[in-house]
Parts: structure tokens; sequence; C-alpha cells
């Protein structure tokens, strides 16, 4: 198992998003780094190219790769487009993640982040890999889990036909310094908003810190097979929404309150035999990790 990616090509997509953009920042020092994203916003386009990052503005969305590096040792396929249209998402997160993949066919490895999303809700039972699927997502997002799982079809389509070996990666709760879901709740707590909690609470879940992501891809790189490798990315403890929004309510010395609905979503755990046998476990403990979390992203609050 390896311990580091270095001395590379690799290919980021989605780079400016939640989840890629602390990767692209570990792997820029000892690698040569291609960040796609639409960069919209062209304030991290000088950040990272001060890194030494080749910015790539592209929207997966409208299919065109001809500005693509091609000749790349290492895809991390980060990008998910969420408008709700479905047109729009099963192009942007299906169709094109299968033109990537012809686009890089040439490339040892390419990952494809995917969601605990795809599975059928199953209350507090532990997700595996092999569980069935469904539509987990559709009370706040109508097209993400549907979407997520057609991109999972292509992907394992594409990994067999181009001999490309794949590894697809379900990421539970992510979150680190550059936000997540907890990070949505924090803002809420700082503004007086309910939480939304689902009535077969507690809502169980696995967050994962952004620091364990980047430790385990290399692992998660070196587990890429034809036919793809598929592991659930969730973190070692399982914690209820409502847990963590009173720590994280206690941290910044709030009140907390909770709006029980069904327009929200329901405990997704997951069971992490597969991944840690693959990348071992995961180090950063929850608590330690969402202090971090507030901290970075309300430095002046006095924790």
């Amino acid at each position: 198992m390896s311990d580091h990616i270095e001395g590379r090509r690799v290919l980021i997509t989605g780079a400016t998003g939640q989840v890629a953009l602390p990767v692209v920042r570990a792997l820029a020092p000892a690698n040569d780094v291609f960040a796609l994203a639409r960069f919209r916003d062209p304030r991290p386009v000088a950040d990272l190219e001060h890194q030494g990052v080749t910015c790539l503005p592209v929207d997966l969305a409208d299919l065109d790769l001809a500005s693509v590096p091609a000749d790349v040792d290492l895809v991390l396929n980060f990008a998910v487009i969420k408008s709700g249209r479905w047109d729009v998402d099963l192009r942007a997160n299906a169709e094109a993640t299968g033109l990537l993949m012809a686009h890089c066919a040439s490339s040892p490895a390419f990952l494809h982040c995917s969601s605990t999303g795809v599975y059928q809700p199953a209350g507090h039972h532990p997700l595996a890999e092999t569980d069935p699927l469904g539509d987990n997502h559709r009370a706040i997002m109508p097209t993400y889990s549907i979407s997520k799982i057609a991109a999972e079809a292509v992907v394992r389509t594409e990994c067999r036909q181009l001999g490309l070996p794949t590894t697809i990666a379900r990421l539970n709760v992510p979150y680190g310094d550059n936000g997540g879901w907890p990070d949505w709740h924090l803002e809420m707590i700082l503004s007086g908003m309910p939480v939304a909690m689902s009535p077969e609470h507690p809502d169980l879940f696995n967050p994962i810190h952004e620091d364990d992501i980047i430790r385990m891809l290399p692992a998660l790189v070196d587990a890429a097979s034809v036919p793809a490798t598929i592991v659930n990315l969730g973190g070692d403890e399982t914690v209820a929404l409502d847990e963590w929004c009173r720590f994280l309510a206690e941290l910044v010395e709030r009140p907390v309150s909770f709006d029980v609905t069904e327009h929200t979503i329901s405990s997704v755990t997951t069971d992490n035999t597969k991944r840690q046998a693959i990348a071992g476990d995961t180090h950063v403990p929850w608590r330690d990790g969402f202090r971090r979390m507030v901290h970075a992203r309300h430095p002046e609050l006095v924790l």
C-alpha cells in the first residue's frame, strides 16, 4: 500500500469544490496537478497557480474535453452537478464522466468520487457496498441519488470496456476546514435557524475529515481494478446529527433547535469493513475535526 502520491501528472475535476480543493492543495507540492473546474470565481485561480497548479476552465456539462490533457498518470474525479434539472445532472454527472474516462483511457488509474446517497434508505443498518441502491436524497435533492447511480453505472461500464483500473469511493459526510454539511449546520445555529431532523431520528452518519480522505487516497488509488473496486468512504465513528449539532452549539455558545420533518435525509451509516482493509482506520476523531472546522470557518469566535 502506497503512503504518498508523488511525481505524477494528476488530473483533478471539481477542483474548487469542498472535497477536491484540499486534495489539490495537498498533491500540488509533489505532483504536476491539472485542476479542472468552471472557475467562475477567478480568485481561486491565482492561489492555485501560485502553488504550481495548472487551472483548466472547463464545464463538464458542455461535454467538451478538447483542452483537457489525456496523457496523465491519475484521474481523481470529484466533479458533481446538483442543479435539480434531470437533463443537466445526468449529462454532467454520468455522460461527462464516461467521456472523461474515454479521453484519459491510457491513465494507469481512475478514482471516481461517488456518494452513500446511492443507497436505499435502511434505517440504522450499516450499509455495505453490496446493499440495495435507491433514491436516498430525493427529499432535498430530487436528481442527486439517481444521477450518482447513473454515473456509477457508466464508470463501471467504461472501466471494463477501456480496461481502465478504477475505484469508486462512496463518500458519507465529508467535512473539514473547507466546510461540509456540518458547516451548514454551524451556520444555521449561528443564524438562529432550526436544523432539520427526520421523524426516524436519531439520524446516524459517519462523518470523515478531509485529512483522512487525503491520507487514504494513495491506498484507494492502489486498489483500482478491472472490474471497478467499490468502497465506502466514511469515518469509523457513527454520530447522530443532533449530537454533532449540540456539540457545535456548545462550542459557539449558542442555542440549537430542531425541526422534525420528512423533507430531509434520514440515517445513512456505513459498514467500513472493506475500506479498513484497503486503507486502514480514520485518524481524526469527529469532535476534534469539528472543533478545527469551527475555528477555520469562524476564527473570530472564541471556542
